[in-house]
């Protein structure tokens, strides 16, 4: 049977999602890139970024930089997904994309996995009949 997770707060979803994307744009994370994206001292990010570590979601080596574990991929995935779902389905609606953006950030780390679940399927019906989504922007 596979390790439970850990449980992960709103910042550290927050990192995990920002070294998942740069390790997928530059192949690598780094203290200081992660500092410079978030807009916060490198010390506070070495100080999470440890935590991941002794949490088993990244790999650290100071001055080298992290990986995410698999664990720290799972998780990172998981988030992805809910920012993108969350995304399209505000997409729908043609809203401006600032709003949307900074609506999914707010929404994306307080949602459950069953609510979840149901949007996806709305989604997906959504998607499925256009005419639905024309009727809605009316």
């Amino acid at each position: 049977m596979p390790e439970p997770l850990p449980r992960t707060t709103t910042a550290a979803e927050d990192y995990l999602e920002r070294i998942a994307s740069l390790i997928k744009t530059k192949g690598y994370a780094r203290v200081v890139d992660i500092a410079a994206e978030l807009k916060i001292s490198q010390a506070s990010v070495t100080t999470m970024v440890q935590r991941l570590d002794a949490d088993g979601l990244v790999k650290y080596e100071k001055y080298r930089g992290m990986v995410l574990t698999r664990a720290g991929e799972f998780v990172a995935a998981r988030i992805a997904h809910r920012h993108e779902l969350l995304t399209q389905l505000l997409r729908f609606f043609e809203l401006p994309e600032d709003v949307i953006f900074r609506d999914v950030e707010g929404m994306e780390h307080h949602i459950s996995g069953e609510t979840l679940e149901a949007l996806e399927r709305l989604t997906k019906h959504l998607e499925a009949h256009p005419e639905i989504v024309a009727e809605l922007r009316k």
